[in-house]
């Protein structure tokens, strides 16, 4: 069994193996599915299906396990939080003028 990390959950952290990316495997700290698009190194807000892979089919639940064959693990996770509310997008504009 390889238990080498590489990885992270993109929900609490938890260090994960290899085989802790199966499509319907959880982590075992939080319980959330890790075969998502926030634990793939393709993964990027703002791009086309927040996706760095073009051919990737479109996932709408970034959270949501997922049949992907270009899932990658990715040694920093988005965190669950992560995209910028709409008070931080505001604050940033405002700021481009200071």
């Amino acid at each position: 069994m390889n238990t080498e990390i590489v990885g992270q959950c993109w929900n609490c952290g938890a260090d994960l193996s290899q085989s802790d990316y199966g499509r319907e495997a959880d982590c075992l700290a939080c319980v959330k599915p890790t075969h998502v698009c926030r634990n793939c190194r393709h993964y990027a807000t703002g791009r086309p299906n927040d996706c760095l892979e073009p051919l990737a089919e479109r996932v709408l639940d970034k959270a949501r396990a997922n049949f992907c064959e270009y899932f990658e693990p990715s040694l920093t996770p988005a965190a669950a939080g992560a995209s910028p509310g709409p008070e931080d997008l505001a604050k940033a504009a405002l700021d481009l003028f200071k």
